[in-house]
């Protein structure tokens, strides 16, 4: 048995050759890295230029690429149009395509083994690939074509490229899952795109699971000071429509439930949420975007400008793929000649614009999720109560293959309303009830949501492509169900109109902001609102139509949501398109998508500017807010005292009162939270219950002013004047799933970052941080695009981080600055430009014998 003297002589001896050997083992592993990630790329680039033959290709296809990596597509048929799409979409990015099919379908596992197997149950509970199947049994004839033409586009090249000559991801991919191999493409799998899409546009189902969380603490009436109305002095996207009754407060005796009690089981509820949102980026309330548009008679050109920015989650690849779909010679037959942004795994253009029309969308954040709490026979489980009596679930067979792993046999329950949620998400068992409502004994937590019945969406996008004039664009729209989009127009001849699609649900009782219970028909869906009832505007009288996922009508007889987004930035949008005193040009609209003006600031500056601070430091600091001009710019020393002091704010107020899981997040909720706060100076969030004293608003104003300045000292220098707001407030692009590895040698190689951004998440120019997590950059305007109908080629746009999806090509992270400075590429449209921009053509040709 060694001594006490050996062992010490054999730990000098051998650990430092031990930190020698994993020193030279990761070095190693870095050079093959780098090695592998030279030799793939070499592989997996897309061929450009040439000519390559394809099977069931009908005719020639011409694919222009200009400097940005952008390709305009030129067929003589709608056939080789959306096959050369699709063919087009896996040369660049199909790595994300299968990455997002295999969300859509919950098969992560099958890629990633067990660590994906949890949030796999949560995805075939949802049942997205259900739904598709059964949409695709009612696919008329020419959208079926369309999806199988695309499908064998994508098919032709996964036929030419595997493993490594398709991504580096694969290559990496190999190390971990050996036996992978990608499938070939279906229709089914370009039809579960908008199902995650809705899912991450939607999630207002976590908001009902937030304020039944928050009424354990908390009573009903400091629940809803935390959730307040949307304030009367912030616009409305369509002023002129004032009738009716609001449908938001209608039926509002809605019962409210009180739930849970312990961190541990707060955390649990949404874990598989969670797991998803790290895939996804994240989802629901508060992810928004802009857009807007302005007739011709306020434009210096005469015609009209539509603009529009959509907010999503940070990623690397982006999730749109900027592409051109041009018929050679339009006819009934092949009638697209469109510009714009597509999403790779579907045909198509979802924004942009054709030679004739220019649309944009942003979320209505519909209240389109309920939950029902189901009474379960205590004798079978697989039973509930509808109406006094029990009936049958429908049972689902599920197997979750695992990579590395034995298959699992999930069965997924279904009621009338949809599947049972609990049993993925298990502690949403755990409520208690408020009176009057007794909760079950035996019971579980169902889910009725509007996408988890058939769409037709996939019909909307390309019937709009196709439009000509707003009746043609409105007869489309009526297909954009799932999710719900406020939809902005504008055409050549100089019309401007404004549509909200979608399935919304009309309740016979409540309003969404609860779970109710599900054994009685007394909170049934009793059908949806005619789209002709649908609110609309066309060449409405002021001129503009703006939108930010704001309230849209003052006054509507049916519930759309209660969570609208509270018009900051439609506030902003609006100041700057009403206060131009000379005709609007395309340069004044870009100026306005790239505005940093913080309305939030210019609620609490006045207050900050009147508290007594005592020492020259803080003095100093103080006066840093005496000039600013309220915009969040990236070098701007009193942008950062503000957002670090916003943060300190909420921590103060909130944190003593709120469970972690809820923390604040900064965004535009908490700017009407707060506004109403600071009218009540001795408001009893104010107070810190964790201290003897009772604190009042200046007092932690104070407070947190202090420890805003403390902090900035403590990370950026001490004095004021070398603050910087983009140093903090950072964005890395991060590959949603190796990048996420936890392996730095891996991430390194696909996320690029950190790059310093200006504004907030409530400023026109949309970068949020949220203020319980961090100040990095979580969600951005993930494209901007600004049409001029008057000369289409005039258009520009930008989206980032770049085309390409294939790390370490030079389309790969691009256009990121030209996206943070506000900077833009003109969107190329009629062929003559096109040609004169080209960098790169490929010829596509029929495969002789095919």
């Amino acid at each position: 048995m060694p001594q006490p003297a050996q062992i010490k002589s054999f730990r000098k001896r051998w650990f430092p050759r031990i930190l020698k050997r994993s020193l030279i083992v990761l070095l190693v592993l870095g050079l093959l890295l780098v090695g592998l990630a030279t030799y793939t790329v070499r592989q997996s680039f897309p061929q450009e230029s040439g000519t390559i033959q394809l099977p069931q290709l009908k005719a020639e296809v011409t694919v222009q690429r200009d400097k940005w990596g952008i390709p305009h597509i030129y067929a003589a048929n709608s056939h080789d149009l959306f096959m050369a799409q699709g063919y087009i979409h896996a040369q660049d990015r199909f790595w994300q395509m299968d990455f997002w099919r295999h969300i859509g379908s919950g098969r992560l596992s099958e890629m990633f083994g067990s660590s994906q197997v949890d949030t796999d149950r949560y995805l075939r509970t949802m049942g997205w690939a259900r739904v598709a199947q059964q949409e695709i049994q009612e696919i008329n004839a020419e959208m079926k074509a369309y999806l199988e033409a695309y499908s064998d586009g994508v098919n032709a090249y996964l036929k030419e490229h595997q493993g490594n000559a398709l991504s580096l991801e694969y290559a990496v991919l190999k190390f971990l899952n050996p036996g992978y191999k990608p499938e070939p493409w279906q229709i089914l799998h370009s039809l579960t795109w908008g199902k995650v899409m809705a899912y991450d546009l939607g999630t207002n189902f976590q908001s009902e699971v937030e304020r039944a969380i928050l009424l354990k603490t908390l009573t009903p009436t400091q629940v809803e000071e935390l959730y307040p109305p949307y304030p009367q002095d912030l616009p409305a996207i369509l002023p002129e429509f004032q009738k009716g009754k609001t449908g938001e407060d209608e039926n509002s005796d809605e019962t409210q439930f009180t739930a849970f009690g312990i961190e541990e089981v707060i955390e649990s509820i949404t874990k598989p949420m969670m797991a998803l949102e790290q895939l996804i980026g994240p989802t629901g309330i508060g992810i928004g975007s802009n857009n807007w548009v302005i007739s011709g008679e306020l434009t210096d050109t005469g015609k009209p400008i539509l603009a529009n920015d959509p907010h999503l989650g940070v990623q690397i690849p982006s999730i749109w793929y900027e592409v051109g779909l041009h018929c050679i010679s339009k006819s009934a037959e092949c009638p697209y000649n469109v510009t714009g942004f597509s999403f790779a795994g579907m045909i198509g253009v979802i924004i942009g614009h054709s030679d004739r029309i220019a649309w944009g969308v942003t979320n209505v954040l519909s209240d389109v999720m309920d939950l029902y709490i189901e009474k379960i026979n205590p004798k079978n489980p697989n039973q509930y109560e509808v109406n006094g009596k029990w009936v049958d679930m429908k049972l689902v067979q599920e197997t979750i293959q695992v990579a590395g792993s034995q298959p699992i046999v999930q069965t997924v329950r279904y009621t009338r309303h949809g599947p049972i949620l609990s049993d993925v998400s298990p502690n949403l068992k755990k409520f208690q009830a408020s009176q009057p409502l007794e909760i079950p004994q035996n019971y579980a937590v169902a889910l009725r949501w509007t996408a988890l019945e058939p769409s037709k969406l996939g019909y909307a996008i390309p019937q709009i492509n196709r439009a000509q004039n707003w009746q043609e664009f409105r007869t489309a729209a009526s297909n954009y169900d799932v999710p719900a989009q406020n939809l902005v127009y504008a055409d050549v001849d100089g019309n401007i109109g404004y549509q909200m699609p979608g399935k919304f649900p009309i309740r016979a009782k409540g309003n969404g902001r609860y779970p109710v219970p599900g054994w009685t028909d007394e909170y049934e869906w009793q059908g949806y609102i005619d789209f002709e009832k649908l609110p609309k505007s066309f060449n409405p009288s002021q001129g503009y139509i703006a939108t930010a996922n704001n309230l849209v009508m003052r006054k509507y007889p049916y519930l759309i949501t209660a969570d609208w987004v509270y018009g900051y930035r439609a506030q902003r949008i609006v100041e700057m398109i009403s206060q131009q005193t000379e005709p609007i040009s395309l340069e004044d609209v870009q100026q306005i998508q790239g505005d940093d003006r913080n309305l939030n600031a210019q609620t609490l500056v006045p207050l900050l500017q009147s508290i007594t601070v005592d020492t020259p430091r803080l003095q100093a600091a103080q006066k840093l807010l005496q000039d600013w001009n309220l915009q969040l710019g990236m070098t701007s020393s009193a942008a950062a005292l503000f957002e670090v002091f916003w943060k300190h704010l909420l921590k103060d107020t909130f944190h003593d009162q709120l469970p972690e899981r809820y923390f604040p997040n900064g965004g535009d909720r908490w700017y009407a939270v707060v506004a109403n706060l600071v009218k009540q100076p001795n408001s009893s969030w104010w107070d810190n219950r964790n201290t003897p004293k009772v604190e009042n608003r200046d007092e932690i104003l104070r407070q947190s002013f202090t420890e805003a300045v403390d902090e900035l000292e403590r990370i950026q220098s001490k004095d004021p004047k070398n603050w910087n707001w983009g140093k903090l407030h950072t964005v890395t692009f991060r590959n949603a799933t190796l990048g996420k590895s936890g392996v730095a040698p891996i991430e390194s190689l696909f996320n690029r970052g950190a790059f310093a951004t200006a504004g907030n998440g409530e400023t026109v120019n949309a970068n949020r941080w949220r203020a319980n997590k961090s100040f990095e950059v979580t969600d951005i305007p993930s494209l901007r695009m600004i049409v001029d109908l008057g000369k289409l080629d005039n258009s520009v746009a930008i989206h980032t981080p770049g085309q390409s999806g294939h790390a370490f090509h030079t389309h790969y992270n691009d256009m990121v600055d030209s996206w943070r400075n506000i900077e833009y590429h003109q969107m190329l449209s009629q062929q003559r430009n096109v040609t004169d921009n080209t960098a790169a053509t490929l010829k596509l040709i029929p495969k002789l014998g095919e």
